[in-house]
């Protein structure tokens, strides 16, 4: 069951530079690439809020576009300069997060669950990560984290308002003394970080589908693609697989 709860914020980390999803982040920021049609900042901001008092996103000085998005909307927490980390970013927000607990969501991580199972018994002790278990060796034991996680206030407001990272200071020191808590997702996750799995959450959203924005102009053929707000698919051509934006066609097949 979702239950808001006025001792957590929600922090929707936005400001990496999205070097992986290249050429895509040539064209706008990784937070604001679409799945489904929806930027995933939306997409982690819907997760995020309905169990928070309320919402703050960190977005780096360059991604003007995602600032104009976010405007009015939630707290935006800019970075100036050089980028301060999943870490930093939560000591620069210090003074708005008070004194409550943190729930984190990577905006690139796409999930399709409602975030209660992170939630439920969670007293605030000890940090909550959300995780999936993999056939061999992976971030904690076998256990792989998805993006989602539950900071302890008494955590948050040592963390430094510089450049760090939360694994560093916080997730690998409490998985070391076993008061690091892991709980498996429930349904779809997938780190949005490569051409490849973007389009496989665009193609888990539409059911296989074709994902075209409203705009976008399709002549063509096209079979299991993202197309973009502004892009043109001509008559002559015949695409699988990719994802075409005004300026860009990058191929999303695996590996």
């Amino acid at each position: 069951m979702t239950v808001l709860r006025d001792d957590i914020a929600g922090v929707v980390l936005a400001a990496g530079e999205g070097t992986r999803l290249r050429p895509l982040t040539f064209e706008r920021p990784k937070a604001m690439c679409p799945v489904g049609n929806v930027p995933l900042v939306d997409r982690a901001i819907a997760r995020v809020a309905p169990h928070s008092a309320a919402v703050a996103v960190n977005v780096h000085e360059s991604a003007p576009m995602l600032l104009a998005h976010l405007a009015g909307r939630v707290h935006t927490s800019v970075e100036h300069g050089q980028r301060l980390g999943t870490a930093g970013a939560l000591g620069h927000l210090r003074s708005w997060i008070g004194e409550r607990h943190v729930l984190v969501h990577n905006a690139d991580a796409f999930l399709d669950s409602d975030l209660a199972e992170l939630l439920d018994g969670w007293g605030g002790e000890h940090p909550r990560l959300l995780v999936r278990t993999e056939d061999g060796p992976s971030d904690f034991g076998a256990r792989r984290f998805v993006g989602v996680s539950l900071l302890p206030a008494r955590l948050a407001r040592q963390l430094p308002d510089a450049p760090a990272g939360l694994h560093r200071l916080v997730w690998a020191p409490a998985y070391a003394d076993g008061t690091l808590e892991l709980v498996e997702a429930r349904g779809t996750s997938i780190d949005c970080g490569t051409p490849a799995d973007y389009l496989r959450a665009n193609l888990h959203v539409s059911h296989g589908a074709n994902v075209v924005a409203d705009d976008a102009v399709v002549a063509g053929s096209i079979r299991r693609c993202v197309v973009w707000s502004g892009a043109r698919v001509e008559v002559d051509e015949s695409l699988a697989e990719v994802i075409r934006t005004p300026s860009v066609t990058v191929s999303g097949a695996a590996g």
